[in-house]
């Protein structure tokens, strides 16, 4: 809980991507209904540290502020979650924050998600149209499929997934729960299931799915529910069977 006039942050900054972290305090105005942003706001317009010195405003990233795009993700209070949703009245003070530390620190709390973009295009999560030209209306989806595939579909690659699953780091090329989820949902797609095989051919290789030691902990931080790890089993069952023919089907 906050007290009743002072915030008290603990953050962690950096100069840029080649400059050593360090720690910095401050102390903010108390307002109710405040969030992270709001309080990394108050210290843009004022950057003041603890001390009283004048420092430079803290970086970090936000779009939407309603937890749709995913880009101020951090790590607060030893979690990694949503700086928008994270409310001043629910932490622990002091509150640190701290960038996420699966990805290459850019400047303070941006960093730099290139990571799991990279690892999105790998397993070709889009739904690939050749031409541009009318084709009429393309096959539709059972309602019970869409149902479950609409909460795949909320993931907004925040990357808080990546930074809980201890199999992410930099020496491991394991992709991440969030990649492999997207798999499930582009091939539960009428149009998607056309690339089927592609990508899991795809999660099969180096860093795919049997990288994945199983810890849980990206459905403990998953800002919108995805079942990631259901997702993660369903795809080792498909894993097997395609595994089972191609080997058979070289015979």
């Amino acid at each position: 809980m906050s007290s009743k006039n002072q915030i008290h942050l603990i953050i962690k900054r950096q100069k840029d991507a080649s400059s050593p972290p360090y720690y910095e305090e401050f102390n903010i105005g108390y307002r109710s209904n405040m969030n992270i942003i709001s309080a990394l706001m108050e210290i843009q317009k004022n950057p003041i540290n603890r001390k009283g010195e004048a420092t430079t405003p803290v970086i970090w990233e936000s779009v939407c502020l309603e937890e749709v795009c995913g880009a101020c993700s951090m790590v607060i209070n030893g979690k990694p979650r949503q700086a928008c949703s994270s409310l001043i009245d629910q932490l622990e003070q002091p509150i640190r924050i701290e960038p996420l530390s699966t990805f290459p620190v850019m400047r303070d709390l941006a960093v730099d998600r290139q990571r799991m973009f990279d690892a999105l295009k790998k397993v070709k999560a889009w739904i690939p149209i050749d031409g541009t030209h009318d084709l009429g209306p393309g096959p539709r989806m059972a309602e019970n499929t869409r149902q479950w595939t609409y909460e795949l579909s909320k993931c907004m690659t925040c990357g808080c997934c990546l930074e809980a699953c201890p199999n992410v780091n930099t020496q491991s090329p394991f992709i991440g729960p969030a990649p492999i989820a997207q798999v499930r949902l582009f091939n539960a797609h009428p149009t998607g299931a056309m690339h089927k095989e592609e990508r899991i051919a795809e999660i099969m290789g180096e860093g795919g799915i049997t990288t994945c030691g199983n810890s849980q902990n990206c459905v403990e931080v998953c800002p919108k529910g995805i079942p990631l790890t259901t997702s993660i089993a369903h795809l080792n069952r498909q894993v097997t069977i395609h595994s089972f023919k191609s080997f058979f089907g070289s015979f």
